[in-house]
């Protein structure tokens, strides 16, 4: 089924919500029953906590589970009657704008305490097994800006954002279905909210423009200097944008020139410093479209569209054909992981995943190969494939075939014993095989940054990084952190580094740690610099901007600020949860038990959650379900008849949807969502661990789903843990291996609506590779409320059959729970600490004969086992005392209304148990926060004041605004940092060029691609640092350059047909501190005089100097700021 996205669909799936009563059916409970008035105060008074207000303890650990702001502030009171309700039958209409804004009120909370159970604590809850600290603001890392909040995963299938770009006024954003931009100015606007023009996934972002659909975008860049920026895309095309395109907010902006450049995927784009447009696709391909062909394709006409795409299409240069000899090429053939311009040294870096090429931008030919341990290739052998590996099938089929006779004479239970052993040896073998390739694949080159010192650093997917020197010699190599390296970006002196745990890391150009912190939940893939932020990019689409001077003090007053108008953007809602657990027996259920069951009890629930153990048993099968587990599979038609079954009971596709499942051998557990709360739950992940034999084969263990409901984590977990009576250390340690390797990922198929199994992932065995070993997560330990449910084990201990037999026919429950073995444990703080279960009221649900109704179907045959009450259901909030009030600081209080077994489903050996719970959820209006954030920002006088400081740059001078070349000329131009204190920093752009007409018209300067250089001059360094109280020589060179073909106003001529028109052109010098968010600028004139005729300009004159092929280095060289694919925008370059 689809995702049923669109508003208007859930609408007229929730249209008959109120004449679908629940069924009419009788059904046999021992539970606790909801009772008035006396019940209700017994209730209360038993209580361990309840919502009263208490201070919050200070804590020591905060993670970021929910990808969102916490802070240890006190925030102030909230108002008790703000509850809103969702997930009930009544709730007919649906979400409009904000949740907070059409939600029904049920009352306060002290209806809530009316119902809710009396609850045991379990001892123990400190370490991994303590709730997670939250707060307003996250304490831990620096204050940001979040242009747009993490949106749900299932409200982006088809619209993902893949990278960014930044412009001097926009930010840019490739997704999968175009490209986006933001404006800054409208950077803390709050959002449209549900039901308004944007797609769901982007109510809560500030207001932004999306392009009309296009193939998916793979790169994108800013070309300041003509104001466009270029993308390029999955079908093989590059297309350019307009920056400052007439905008309608009805109607998607379009594409400007487009071309067909590659046949396949265009990987990565730059412009080089000499303007011309650099792009790399599969199989090693690198293309240069130069900039005169491109700017005549830009000056025709809308009309003429074809026209110009030909023109440039024909003028591309194939890099790889022309070091291809007799079929062999000196690069390598694997694709074109990025490339980079070194515009300090007018090079072009190409990274695939193993090696590097090094080319000339001016005369666009291969200077170097080398790998990434730095050593030369003087070819790469590409007809050397190492031949495939044996299918992991083929190892699977060895392990499971027939048995010899001889087997087949060892009794069944040796058999079954050695088909699952070897199942999981299989397990072992598969996963150990790749160990070799995995070593190499640590080493993948995955980013490229140019730094200001014109060093070049790469980044590993073993979190290596790597500096290289501008000829390609590696220098040194450092490792902060072991997550893969996913991205750069550089400002000033400071180096950003993004990695696949989430964390950014910054670096001085020493390679220094000077700070990191955990800026997403997910893999940060890219960033990029504007308006005074470092803006990154995470896996699931949401953008958050970082202050350039953080961390800071900054930080520090907006954190204290936002903190202190918590009451503003804080919202509470409150839905209930249905858990259902059963040991089914390798049995099917009747419509009519499903219904006792679960039917009955969802007319006020908003999610339900289903777990079953033994859905499917037996040697083979278990050993089958292990095999397919190492390959990525799971899941069994029987499995799959479930969830059918119980999704018509529950009215699959009109009230509830299915959203995730996942099946380990015999343990199934699966997810449904009501309508109405449905565009506030996503983000499924699913995993599971196995128990059995060596910890590898499902018949023991656990499966689990994780969720974001309304921006919080739960998890749930359906476990199935040892049996027999006196396994009680074993089934402790189950739990404790279930809890700390339980480890959620998304499926490799994305979760639909309707709901196919969501969560196809291996288990976490103990081959699995930790990417983050030195800080290793529990996700369980960051989720705000965990519920665990299943057939745990535990048994009665210390009574006979006919006693516990007595005492449950006389419903002396307070007594038999004194020989709860689970009770014990948890008591002592040895299993499910710090967790909460209900008072159990219901007769013990194990072990039934069946088909036999009453308490009269206990197992009366030979073994007589112990009724016990191993189906439980135990669940931790965010509650660290007895008593806490929802708030940001305390997100998630959940309480138990129901508790109970379904006493009269007799096909299995179990009962099956559910419980309810009322669950209350604080959680930031992300919109109303961000415009908080930019009040501060521009009314704070403190921050304004830090703001401005920042803004310092450095005072420097140039020795000449006017320069004349003639041919082979070079000229001397020194750049003088006045200030004694601070290092400046600059770098050289070329404004535009101007042919000098005869008649004195007035010059018309045309910039090229990203403010690059005529082909005619050389500037070196054109980039660089000045320490305090120095100054740098830039060397300013003519040199006479042709190819087979040269290009006059876009025209291909022949070499000796040379323009011999007079040429000038604009230099800008753009100067900032070595972190100043500020910069200022120096204007040169520089004119080429093709005659030998001397030229009188009216500025004091040059002292040229002749300089053969020659180019003057006497300075540090460096780079400005760059990100590997970010365009050269500058702020107040164009002053007069």
């Amino acid at each position: 089924m689809e995702d049923r996205i669109e508003e208007d669909e859930d609408r007229e799936a929730l249209a008959g919500l109120s004449q679908v009563p629940p069924p009419n059916r009788r059904m046999h409970s021992y539970s606790q029953q909801l009772r008035s008035n006396s019940g209700q105060k017994k209730h209360n008074k038993l209580r361990k906590h309840s919502l009263d207000n208490i201070p919050h303890p200070v804590s020591e650990r905060y993670l970021d589970s929910s990808d969102d702001d916490y802070l240890p502030y006190s925030s102030p009171s909230l108002s008790s009657s703000t509850y809103k309700t969702v997930g009930g039958s009544g709730g007919d209409e649906m979400l409009q704008q904000r949740l907070d804004l059409s939600l029904t009120v049920e009352g306060p909370p002290d209806d809530v305490r009316q119902t809710q159970l009396p609850e045991f604590i379990a001892s123990g809850g400190t370490g991994i097994f303590k709730a997670p600290n939250r707060a307003a603001v996250h304490p831990g890392r620096p204050t940001c800006l979040e242009l747009r909040p993490h949106p749900l995963r299932e409200t982006q299938v088809g619209k993902f954002l893949r990278n960014i770009a930044c412009t001097e006024t926009q930010l840019w954003a490739g997704q999968e279905s175009g490209v986006r931009f933001w404006s800054f100015e409208n950077a803390y606007d709050p959002g449209c909210g549900l039901g308004g023009r944007v797609r769901r996934g982007d109510e809560d972002a500030a207001p932004f423009h999306e392009s009309a659909n296009t193939s998916p975008t793979m790169c994108l860049i800013a070309d300041g200097g003509n104001r466009l920026v270029w993308s390029g895309h999955k079908d093989g095309k590059i297309r350019s944008w307009r920056m400052d395109q007439p905008l309608d907010d009805n109607a998607p902006f379009k594409e400007g020139l487009s071309w067909q450049a590659h046949k396949g995927p265009v990987l990565s784009i730059v412009m080089s410093t000499y303007g011309d447009l650099w792009s790399g696709g599969e199989g090693g391909v690198i293309k240069i479209w130069p900039w005169e062909s491109i700017e005549k394709s830009l000056s025709l006409s809308p009309e003429e569209k074809h026209m110009a795409a030909l023109l440039v299409e024909r003028s591309n240069i194939d890099l790889r054909s022309q070091v291809t000899v007799n079929g062999a090429c000196s690069i390598s053939s694997s694709d074109v992981k990025c490339l980079l311009s070194d515009k300090v040294r007018a090079k072009v870096w190409c990274a695939q995943s193993m090696y590097f090429s090094l080319w000339d931008a001016h005369t666009k030919e291969l200077l170097k190969v080398f790998n990434i341990d730095g050593q030369i290739e003087n070819r790469v052998d590409l007809s050397s494939a190492q031949p495939p590996d044996q299918p992991v099938e083929d190892e699977m089929k060895v392990k499971f075939v027939s048995t010899s006779k001889k087997e087949k004479s060892q009794g069944f239970l040796q058999r079954s014993r050695n088909a699952i052993m070897g199942a999981a040896d299989a397990v072992r073998r598969v996963a150990t095989r790749g160990a070799t390739a995995f070593v190499e694949e640590t080493k993948r080159t995955e980013a490229l940054v140019l730094t200001l010192d014109g060093m070049i650093w790469s980044g590993c997917s073993n979190g290596l990084l790597v500096q290289w020197d501008g000829n390609g010699n590696r220098l040194q190599d450092f490792t902060h952190h072991s997550s893969t390296v996913q991205c750069f970006c550089t400002f000033g002196t400071r180096i950003y580094v993004g990695y696949a745990s989430g964390i950014v890391q910054v670096l001085d150009l020493e390679g220094n740690l000077i700070a990191v912190w955990v800026a997403h939940s997910n893999p940060v893939i890219k960033m990029a610099v504007g308006n005074g932020y470092i803006f990154s990019l995470a896996t699931h689409g949401g953008i958050r901007g970082w202050n350039l001077t953080s961390p800071g003090p900054l930080d520090n007053i907006i954190r204290s600020e936002l903190a202190h108008q918590e009451v503003v953007y804080t919202r509470r809602d409150s839905f209930r949860i249905l858990v259902g657990t059963w040991n089914v027996g390798q049995g099917r259920a009747s419509h009519d038990a499903l219904m006792s069951w679960l039917g009955s009890a969802v007319s006020d629930v908003g999610i339900v959650v289903v777990g079953l153990q033994e859905v499917e048993m037996g040697a083979g099968f278990l050993a089958m379900s292990a095999a397919k587990e190492t390959v990525g599979l799971e899941g069994s038609s029987i499995g799959q008849w479930w969830q059918d079954t119980i999704g018509k009971a529950l009215e699959e596709g009109t009230t509830f949807e299915r959203m995730g499942s996942r099946q380990l051998a015999g343990l199934l557990i699966s997810l449904w969502v009501r309508k109405n709360l449905r565009a506030h739950v996503g983000d499924v992940d699913a995993g599971a661990v196995p128990c059995g034999f060596g910890r590898a084969i499902g018949n023991k263990g656990g499966v689990g789903l994780r969720i974001r409901v309304l921006d919080r984590i739960i998890c749930f977990v359906n476990c199935h843990l040892a049996a027999h009576l006196e396994a009680v250390n074993r089934r402790n340690a189950d739990f404790d291996h279930i809890y700390r390797n339980m480890a959620f990922s998304r499926s490799s198929n994305l979760t639909s609506a309707a709901g196919v199994s969501t969560a196809t992932q291996a288990h976490k065995g103990t081959n699995a590779v930790n990417a983050n070993s030195e800080d290793t997560k529990h996700d369980l330990s960051e989720a705000d409320m965990v519920v665990f449910l299943g057939d745990f084990n535990y048994r009665l201990f210390g009574i006979s059959y006919d006693e516990a037999r007595d005492f449950v026919s006389q419903r002396s429950f307070d007594w038999l729970r004194e020989k709860d073995q689970l009770r014990a444990e948890m008591k002592a703080g040895k299993v499910f600490q710090g967790m909460r279960e209900a008072l159990i009221r219901f007769p013990p649900t194990y072990k039934f004969e069946r088909n036999q109704p009453g308490l009269g179907g206990y197992d009366s045959g030979e073994k007589k086992r112990i009724p016990a009450w191993c189906d439980r259901i135990i669940y931790r909030d965010n509650r660290v005392a007895s008593v806490s009030d929802c708030s940001l600081e305390c997100p998630i209080v959940a309480s138990v209304v129901q508790y109970e077994a379904c006493m009269d489903v007799t096909e299995s050996d179990h009962k099956p148990v559910r419980c309810k719970f009322n669950v209350q959820i604080a959680h930031a209006d992300r919109s109303v926060r961000r415009q908080e954030f930019g009040e501060i920002i521009r009314s704070n006088e403190k921050v304004r004041s830090l703001l401005e400081e920042s803004r310092y740059v450095p005072e420097t001078a140039v020795s000449t605004d006017n320069v004349v070349l003639q041919n082979q000329d070079t000229c001397i131009l020194r750049i003088t940092n006045k200030c004694i204190k601070e290092k400046a920093v600059f770098n050289i752009i070329c404004e535009g060029q101007s042919t000098v007409k005869d008649d004195g018209e007035e010059p018309d300067y045309r910039p090229r691609g990203s403010y690059g250089f005529p082909r005619w001059l050389e500037v070196t360094p054109a980039a660089g640092i000045i320490k305090p109280d120095q100054y740098v020589e830039v060397s300013v060179h003519h040199e006479e350059f042709h190819t087979l073909e040269d290009f006059v106003d876009g025209i291909p001529q022949n070499w000796w047909c040379e323009d011999t028109r007079d040429k000038e052109v604009i230099l800008v010098v753009i100067v900032q501190g070595g972190s100043s968010t500020e910069m200022k600028s120096h204007r040169i004139h520089v004119r080429h005089c093709f005659s030998a005729k001397a030229v009188r300009l009216e500025s004091k004159s040059n002292n040229a100097r002749k300089n053969q092929g020659g180019a003057v280095n006497r300075s540090e060289l460096g780079q400005l700021s760059s990100s590997s694919d970010k365009g050269d925008d500058h702020r107040n370059s164009r002053k007069s």
